[in-house]
């Protein structure tokens, strides 16, 4: 079993939306002490959008820019890169560069870079971005945290009631088992059960359920089995907050079909429209949809009808 990168990207992307707040207190929590949680921050998709746009260095569907406000009442936007590839990236500290000149040039707005490394080489931890020529030096730092470092901190990551800590184990065990699809089965079934174990709610729940089974992908069979095994757990301890498996399960195949249907149909799905999709949970309105997926006219047409 190989992972595109797009099962880890969309994961990604989604989880830093759901849990902005949790991510930034672990992951950059010196970061997390001056930004003033108590007043509303904005994802500002549409303007990353713009200025990735005919991006010759690639897109970045895990990039997320976000806008809040400061302890002392500055307005910054956070910009925040996500490399999820297993292997080296030459321009990695240069794209980091771009997008913040582009932010920057165009908004006038100062820009506070973090990277997110979730790749598996233990070597490579980039951390800026500079030239100099005939005296004049160009010189981006940005802040850096290494997935991988955390899987020192396994214990504490597990006893963790930080959400995001169960999308970091989540993401160290399905690189880690690459090829091993029995392993990931038992370390999919270890941190499903520790959500329950650790007393999140019922919200928390479905969110990490649903995100981690994205991330951890398992062969139909395997998949089988930890359906099962999680139905008898759940059964077992008599949870009545917990979410039921098998609703999991119809809405997830529904947002399959809805996907595929889109596919067939237009050839390519944006991966906006992708993840509005996955965010859905209602079973009556994903009815709704799968019948609107067979006629509708267009994408258009569809993206507006999630939006209503």
């Amino acid at each position: 079993m190989i992972e595109s990168r797009d099962e880890y990207d969309n994961p990604w992307k989604e989880a830093i939306s759901i849990y902005f707040q949790p991510f930034i207190e672990l992951l950059f929590p010196d970061v997390n002490a001056i930004v003033d949680w108590t007043r509303e921050y904005e994802f500002l998709d549409t303007v990353l959008q713009q200025v990735t746009r005919d991006d010759e260095i690639g897109e970045r569907t895990a990039d997320k820019l976000v806008k809040v406000w400061l302890k002392d009442g500055t307005e910054t936007w956070i910009l925040i890169h996500v490399e999820v590839q297993s292997q080296y990236q030459a321009n990695f500290a240069e794209r980091m560069y771009v997008y913040n000149s582009r932010i920057f040039g165009v908004y006038r707005q100062k820009v506070l870079s973090l990277a997110v490394l979730a790749d598996d080489s233990p070597s490579w931890y980039p951390t800026q971005f500079e030239y100099n020529i005939g005296g004049s030096q160009v010189l981006l730092k940005f802040v850096l945290t290494k997935l991988l470092d955390y899987q020192q901190q396994w214990n504490a990551l597990e006893q963790s009631l930080n959400p995001f800590s169960a999308i970091i184990m989540a993401h160290l065990k399905t690189q880690g088992t690459r090829q091993k699809p029995e392993d990931r089965l038992q370390w999919k079934l270890r941190i499903i059960k520790g959500l329950y174990q650790q007393g999140y709610s019922r919200e928390d729940i479905r969110e990490l359920f649903r995100l981690i089974d994205w991330l951890m992908a398992l062969p139909q069979p395997l998949d089988n089995s930890f359906q099962t095994e999680i139905k008898r757990f759940e059964e077992e301890k008599t949870m009545p907050y917990v979410t039921s498996i098998e609703r999991l399960g119809i809405e997830k195949t529904m947002r399959e079909n809805i996907i595929s249907i889109l596919q067939v149909r237009f050839t390519t799905v944006p991966t906006d429209l992708v993840n509005a999709t996955n965010q859905i949970q209602d079973i009556n309105q994903l009815k709704n949809l799968l019948k609107q997926a067979v006629t509708i006219a267009s994408l258009a047409d569809f993206q507006q009808l999630i939006n209503s």
